[in-house]
């Protein structure tokens, strides 16, 4: 097949996570399997208009601000030459409205759907944009096949409107050859780390408060990741008496990003809402427990009192009693993280392609019969 993916962004992009790394993870796995490969995306100020990825054909239009005024027009500029087999829109922020672009067959990948959850990180006139743009999925998608990345995400898309029956779940892998335990790597004092976007909604404030709140003067929390929110973390960090213990790192390779899930005694994470929670399970794979919020997404990536804790969203005196449980017991935490690795190495990227090939066979073919 060839197979045409539209996403706001590639993972060179700087902006780029999550949803990014998910997509080249399969969709790279697509081209080694035979398959060709476009993908239409946003670029950013000085970037390359063209690349290959992963094997993928990388067509880059626009800005993150403008791609969404350039992109319809770059793919029925492109469409004659490109002859798609199937087009994938990968809905990761705002939709695209795809089905108004082509009458070939279609499908929709979705992470996860903002929602309110936009209020939480954008200022209200850009949020209502986004909420609205949310709005128009049951009608503009009627009779879409739609991908999820998780049980969660599926039942965010029935609740609005999209029937269940075309809602494929598929749930993402993890390299579990890269992330591993490590004899002797574990830090000699409780060290809880954090490691994603620095961004308003993700609640790393929240995992700040329960660290302050935890009250363990030898406890360290290193942050790793960047975005506009740090500055706000930073002097929360002051507020809270808790700087000289709180690390921020920045933006780290994936080899310091190994090394720090090996050292922590917990990964903490606080969002309200996710698609799936990859990095739950790049720290569960490398052995280390998981604090979470019983968010949707998130709940699906951690086993509560099995693979780690889930702890009701904003309750950062239960997420403190867990950071408590775990600095006081480090026989606790090996033996959460030995039963977290188990857990982490039965999703794996090859079967998430594989199960995504045969959606897209079942999509396409069922076009052709019809």
């Amino acid at each position: 097949m060839h197979i045409v993916v539209v996403n706001w962004q590639c993972r060179d992009n700087p902006l780029a996570g999550g949803a990014e790394i998910h997509l080249h993870e399969i969709f790279g796995r697509l081209v080694a399997r035979g398959h060709r490969v476009t993908l239409l995306c946003g670029g950013w100020p000085g970037c390359a208009p063209r690349a290959v990825l992963d094997g993928i054909q990388v067509v880059r239009v626009g800005t993150r601000q403008t791609f969404a005024l350039h992109a319809r027009a770059a793919y029925r500029a492109h469409e004659a030459e490109w002859q798609p087999d199937v087009l994938v829109e990968d809905i990761n922020k705002v939709p695209l409205f795809t089905p108004r672009w082509t009458t070939r067959p279609l499908v929709a990948l979705v992470p996860h759907l903002f929602g309110v959850t936009a209020f939480r990180e954008l200022g209200i006139p850009l949020a209502t944009a986004v909420w609205l743009a949310e709005r128009p999925l049951p009608w503009l998608y009627r009779g879409v096949p739609f991908q999820a990345i998780s049980e969660s995400t599926r039942d965010d898309l029935v609740s609005r409107g999209i029937r269940r029956d075309l809602v494929e779940v598929i749930f993402p892998g993890i390299d579990s050859g890269q992330y591993t335990p490590l004899a002797g790597t574990r830090a000699s004092v409780p060290t809880f780390a954090y490691l994603g976007r620095l961004q308003k909604y993700k609640g790393v404030d929240l995992v700040m408060r329960a660290f302050a709140q935890a009250n363990l003067p030898t406890a360290q929390l290193e942050i790793a990741g960047a975005g506009n929110y740090r500055p706000a973390l930073e002097a929360l960090a002051r507020e809270l008496a808790v700087a000289d213990r709180v690390r921020f790192l920045g933006r780290i390779d994936e080899g310091e990003k190994q090394a720090l899930l090996r050292r922590a005694w917990a990964l903490a994470f606080a969002s309200p809402k996710e698609g799936w929670g990859i990095t739950n399970l790049e720290a569960a794979a490398s052995g280390t427990p998981v604090i979470a919020s019983n968010s949707p997404g998130i709940r699906e990536s951690v086993r509560h009192e099995v693979t780690g804790y889930l702890v009701p969203h904003g309750d950062t005196a239960a997420m403190a009693q867990s950071m408590r449980r775990l600095a006081a017991d480090p026989a606790l935490v090996e033996r959460l993280g030995t039963a977290a690795r188990s857990f982490a190495t039965g999703f794996t990227w090859e079967r998430a392609a594989e199960h995504t090939e045969a959606h897209l066979r079942d999509v396409v073919g069922r076009r052709g019969d019809g």
